[in-house]
């Protein structure tokens, strides 16, 4: 099975340590410290919680590089520290602190930045313009992407998507959720989470759903507007590609593995 037909579409899932992955996803001899080898050989990408909740040292940055193949990427979740706050503004400290905590160590198999904010924090269009100020585009040379993930409904707004293509960052587009969806282009990349596998089937999604999917997926990296998907604002950039990260979060986890290989099949 080929890793993926084309760079711009990259799929995964979140994190890799989960017990019940053990003997479904992962092999029944396979060690715990070649999880992420094995992971990063059946995925495209992986969003990684665990910078959400505490800092990683450089070397653990360093050591997920070597052990994943050349061409896969690491989204990172950054710190809680730095969106669940009242005043966003305040967050530079925070902000700079997990930039200087060695991410750079990823070199380049360092993707876009989640700015997750909890669901009751709402638009305030000063305050999140000056979060995203705060945001810079390099770090140690290196570019950096940035994505925020809103959950409240009061983002629903053309403001908030011209404040976001100002300043090039993607909105997290939020899928088969309960949290408001917000599929507008606003940079050069799109970054979806997509959170409804089931159970009762072997591959999270259904095969409609899963073909359903990787047809948006394809839209989404030629630039255009697949159907089905909500947007905030009416008008819409011209059409260009853009590489796009999906991540099968939540849901039914267990399965989440499955469902993004047969997304990864689907498109070789």
């Amino acid at each position: 099975m080929p890793r993926h037909a084309t760079p711009k579409i990259r799929i995964g899932i979140g994190g890799w340590t989960f017990e019940p992955w053990r003997g479904t996803f992962y092999p029944d001899d396979l060690t715990q410290k070649r999880e992420l080898e094995y992971a990063s050989s059946k995925l495209t990408s992986i969003e990684v919680n665990g910078t959400y909740y505490g800092s990683q040292k450089p070397e653990t940055f360093a050591k997920w590089h070597d052990e994943a193949p050349d061409d896969f990427i690491f989204s990172l979740k950054g710190p809680r520290f730095a969106t669940n706050r009242r005043v966003l503004a305040e967050a530079g400290e925070s902000i700079d602190r997990f930039l200087g905590s060695g991410i750079t160590e990823l070199k380049d198999k360092l993707g876009p930045i989640n700015w997750q904010f909890a669901g009751t924090k709402k638009f305030d269009p000063d305050d999140f313009e000056a979060f995203l100020k705060l945001l810079p585009e390099e770090r140690e040379g290196r570019a950096l992407r940035h994505a925020v993930e809103v959950r409240n409904d009061s983002f629903k707004t053309s403001e908030f998507i011209a404040l976001a293509r100002r300043y090039k960052v993607a909105v997290v587009l939020a899928g088969d959720s309960e949290f408001p969806q917000i599929a507008d282009f606003t940079a050069p990349f799109v970054y979806a989470r997509i959170m409804g596998t089931t159970e009762a089937e072997e591959t999270g999604y259904s095969s409609a759903a899963l073909d359903t999917w990787v047809d948006r997926a394809r839209h989404l990296a030629a630039g255009k507007m697949p159907k089905g998907l909500e947007t905030a604002d009416s008008a819409h950039p011209a059409a260009e590609d853009r590489e796009v990260f999906l991540y099968v979060i939540s849901g039914f986890k267990p399965r989440n593995p499955a469902a993004a290989m047969a997304m990864i099949e689907r498109l070789g």
